[in-house]
């Protein structure tokens, strides 16, 4: 069965048409968003933003899109190029890596006396044949400057193609510079590389590296929280930044200036709680004097080989998902999983809010790993809502923790 085909299986065609048109609804994934997701589901949700009856302040960051949007049009435009959207629910979805931006919905810290703060993504549009949790599994960002010196460029190229050598996928923005050397040299060493777009993954930019985005999209994936068709403005390269940095397990910097986008990068990473590594250069290189900044003052390590990165990197294996296993769904789990299965009534139904209540857990953790677990027949999504299977391993000994 292809990527495409488990995914569908996972989640029906009503519910990826719906997170496709709550993607592109609001500029970012909002708290207000998130929030009504949680409570009715995202075709709930769907149609009660497009009726104008999903509360003040969610229907004002929807209004001047809500009667515009069209989901299944945006799944056909994905599908024309090739791509597709990945969506909470799905076996690939990469929950454990984008949970972490979820925290200021914990924390309230959520924007409502302002711009309203950007969350986790609700789906990612793929494009690619690869599959997300594998590939996203031990990744790290790549990044800098735009106008890289000979010494950058040769760094970066050196490292990208030493981490993925070591198995690691090398993600970083498609651009120009330094993104574009990393690119390239993992594909020079038949590696994994992944480029995250601040557009839609119909519409490859920089029109100048068309190409390598194509060879990217064929081997690895060209990926974007923004929905087909969407152009680049300042702020969505901002919030291409905090995806970078969130789908990997660190992030190093290679030449950036004082004010460079990559540190952007890396300051997701810090607020994420993902390592961070910066390759000093000369001191008379105004290139890298973003660099020198975070070693001196923000914690980064200093990364001057391979070696480095496989050590700064390495971390991600912490918080990747556990392998599956072909015995019982107990065996080799991990905390928050058995914590989401044994919140899973063994009839009836509950939805996905009512489960990370009930474990302490993220929402979107919570939905990536249901998936995970209906993947393996642990858990059923049925009309009540999710539950645990007749054979889901609660007649088992529970393993002593």
């Amino acid at each position: 069965m292809s990527v495409g085909e488990q995914e569908a299986a996972a989640v029906p065609w009503s519910v990826r048409e719906a997170y496709a048109y709550l993607g592109a609804v609001t500029e970012r994934p909002t708290a207000q968003l998130w929030d009504l997701v949680d409570s009715v589901g995202p075709v709930a949700a769907r149609d009660l933003i497009r009726a104008g009856r999903a509360g003040e302040a969610l229907n004002a960051q929807a209004e001047s899109r809500r009667e515009h949007v069209d989901g299944a049009a945006l799944l056909d435009s994905a599908a024309a190029v090739g791509a597709r959207l990945v969506v909470p629910g799905d076996p690939g979805w990469p929950g454990y890596a984008l949970a972490p931006l979820d925290r200021p919905r914990g924390r309230r810290r959520d924007g409502t006396g302002g711009v309203p703060t950007a969350l986790c993504p609700l789906g990612l549009w793929w494009r690619g044949s690869t599959d997300p949790e594998t590939t996203l599994g031990r990744a790290v960002a790549v990044v800098g400057t735009r106008a890289p010196t000979p010494y950058g460029r040769t760094v970066a190229a050196d490292l990208s193609a030493g981490a993925a050598a070591e198995g690691f996928t090398v993600v970083s923005g498609g651009a120009f510079g330094i993104d574009a050397a990393a690119h390239r040299a993992v594909l020079g060493v038949h590696g994994m590389t992944i480029a995250v777009l601040a557009g839609g993954v119909d519409r490859l930019y920089p029109r100048g590296n068309d190409g390598l985005l194509r060879e990217v999209a064929e081997t690895g994936a060209v990926i974007s929280a923004q929905p087909p068709g969407t152009g680049v403005t300042r702020y969505r390269f901002l919030d291409r930044n905090r995806i970078i940095a969130a789908l990997t397990g660190a992030t190093v910097v290679v030449e950036a200036a004082a004010r460079s986008g990559a540190l952007s990068t890396a300051a997701w990473a810090a607020a994420l709680d993902r390592p961070v590594g910066a390759v000093p250069g000369p001191v008379t290189s105004v290139a890298s004097v973003g660099c020198h900044l975070l070693l001196r003052d923000r914690g980064a390590v200093l990364i001057g080989r391979t070696a480095d990165v496989v050590e700064l990197a390495g971390e991600m294996g912490e918080t990747a998902p556990p392998p599956a296993g072909e015995a019982t769904p107990w065996d080799g789990m991990d905390d928050v999983t058995r914590r989401i299965l044994e919140a899973l009534p063994t009839s009836g139904g509950v939805a996905p809010a009512e489960v990370a209540r009930s474990a302490g857990i993220a929402s979107t953790t919570v939905r990536a790993v249901l998936g995970r677990l209906m993947s393996t027949g642990a858990a059923v999504r049925g009309p009540e809502g999710w539950r645990r299977s007749e054979d889901g391993g609660m007649q088992l000994s529970l393993p002593v923790s």
